[in-house]
């Protein structure tokens, strides 16, 4: 049997019961998922393919999941798109991204491969191709179609991955991830007239600075309501007031030089400020919306129970949008066709430790607005009961945001606790939740700053509290989510 078929077998004689499942949430029938790819339109549809591993619960061999949607919320997964197979990717497929083209569904991917030389394992990332039609991919005879080869002098041939292709009126532009071989991370651009033969740009950008991290993954470039902005996720970054420790998700703000094909960034961002997010990925709705999509999980603390038999998760596709040179981030609005069972609070009094009637569940879209009030710290803990919570707090004498998971069931010495500068005043302030089983995002200030975060408390724990050191007056607007 070979690889692809064989991925496809195993998947279906061991799926997961999607009673143990996030309900609307992109995750992996069995064992392990990791960066969103190939997340485009095709024939009408939203694709979104995903590094995935079914043999395990851990990272492994690279294949390529795939579902797709008709409005970001319901998905219904498809076989396997691609495992490695080919002798120029048989180290892992790893990730890449998607477009619709006259040949069919177009998707770019980097094709690893480990060789033995001198006496050591070395590792080889090049750029390849494959078309299919929705459900059923095959690969370039030609593969691969960008070597390390073509690369400028001291450019990393171990190092350079994660290709993001679109289409311009002249042809199309790919960028790429890649380090000097002195450990300085840039994104690499290039053009091809036929999306089958590829030349290189240029260097689009790189650490200006020396501060941003020592790779950058999963890069992505487009312009939104006139401004280009750079996507990527940096490696073994230190933290500074912006950043946290490890691997991060940024954005970059800047001018491009169309014709010497340079990103001059001028500003950099986080772009989620929770526990569990990387490897974000955009595609242009065909209603022209800007779409992002990423990946509920750190690298470093992976806190899955042991026998849970899939690991990892989506976020929620989110709008994004410009405003004051900052990017706003909110789910996308067909959410809201899924709302049931409103609970309605307006103008209520929190003072203390109170519990509202109506207000519990672990999925559920929750708005409190507080809108006036003479505290100092105003938390919200949730997936609760007796032993368990989770919590979100707002320090308004400090200007912070608290995230905090520390009784969440957890049994790793993982991150817990995480402490973020808020970046506008929180005397009045609207907190939005979207809560998915063992999940939770958290939108502040209609998308101003996004905090992600995944834990795995017991299902019976569903309780949710306020507490508040002073008093607030707040409204507070619940849905449960239903798919039925």
């Amino acid at each position: 049997m070979d690889k692809l078929s064989k991925a496809n077998s195993y998947k279906e004689e061991n799926h997961v019961s999607k009673d143990e499942l996030p309900m609307f949430h992109v995750t992996p029938p069995c064992g392990w998922m990791n960066d969103p790819n190939g997340f485009s339109v095709y024939q009408g549809k939203v694709h979104l393919f995903y590094q995935f591993h079914p043999y395990s619960e851990i990272w492994g061999p690279m294949h390529w999941g795939h579902c797709e949607t008709e409005d970001f919320i319901r998905w219904t997964e498809l076989p396997v798109a691609l495992a490695p197979d080919q002798s120029y990717d048989d180290a892992g497929c790893f990730s890449g991204s998607g477009i619709e083209t006259e040949k069919g569904h177009l998707l770019v991917y980097t094709g690893v491969i480990e060789k033995e030389e001198d006496g050591e394992k070395k590792t080889y990332q090049n750029q390849c191709l494959a078309w299919g039609d929705g459900e059923q991919y095959r690969k370039y005879e030609q593969n691969p179609v960008i070597t390390g080869e073509m690369l400028p002098e001291h450019f990393s041939r171990e190092h350079f991955r994660d290709p993001k292709i679109w289409k311009e009126e002249d042809g199309y532009y790919m960028v790429a991830g890649n380090k000097t071989d002195q450990g300085k991370p840039q994104v690499l651009l290039f053009f091809s007239k036929d999306s089958m033969e590829w030349q290189y740009v240029s260097v689009l950008a790189s650490d200006q600075d020396d501060t941003l991290g020592s790779m950058w993954e999963c890069p992505d470039f487009f312009c939104l309501d006139g401004s280009y902005i750079l996507l990527t996720s940096p490696q073994d970054l230190c933290a500074d007031q912006e950043f946290h420790n490890g691997n991060n998700s940024v954005y970059y703000m800047g001018v491009y030089d169309r014709a010497q094909h340079n990103f001059h960034y001028q500003d950099v961002h986080s772009l989620d400020d929770g526990l569990d997010f990387y490897a974000s990925q955009t595609m242009l709705a065909s209603d022209g919306r800007r779409i992002l999509i990423g990946w509920m999980q750190s690298w470093d603390s992976n806190i899955r129970p042991a026998d849970q038999k899939w690991a990892c998760m989506m976020t929620i596709p989110r709008e994004l949008q410009l405003k004051q040179g900052r990017l706003l981030q909110n789910p996308v609005r067909e959410l809201e066709n899924y709302h049931k069972n409103e609970v309605v609070y307006k103008g209520k009094r929190i003072s203390g430790m109170r519990q509202l009637a109506g207000i519990e569940g672990r999925i559920l879209d929750m708005t409190i607005e507080i809108q006036s009030g003479d505290y100092r710290e105003f938390t919200i803990a949730f997936a609760q009961n007796e032993k368990y919570q989770t919590s979100f707090t707002i320090r308004r004498d400090k200007n912070q945001i608290e995230i905090d998971r520390t009784y969440s069931g957890m049994v790793r010495d993982a991150i817990s606790i995480r402490r973020v500068n808020a970046r506008t005043t929180l005397k009045t302030c609207k907190i939005r939740m979207i809560m998915d089983k063992y999940s939770a995002e958290i939108f502040l200030n209609d998308g101003e700053q996004v905090f992600s975060n995944t834990f795995y408390t017991p299902m019976e724990a569903d309780a949710i509290s306020f507490y508040c050191d002073g008093t607030v007056i707040a409204d507070i607007v619940k849905y449960d989510i239903s798919m039925s």
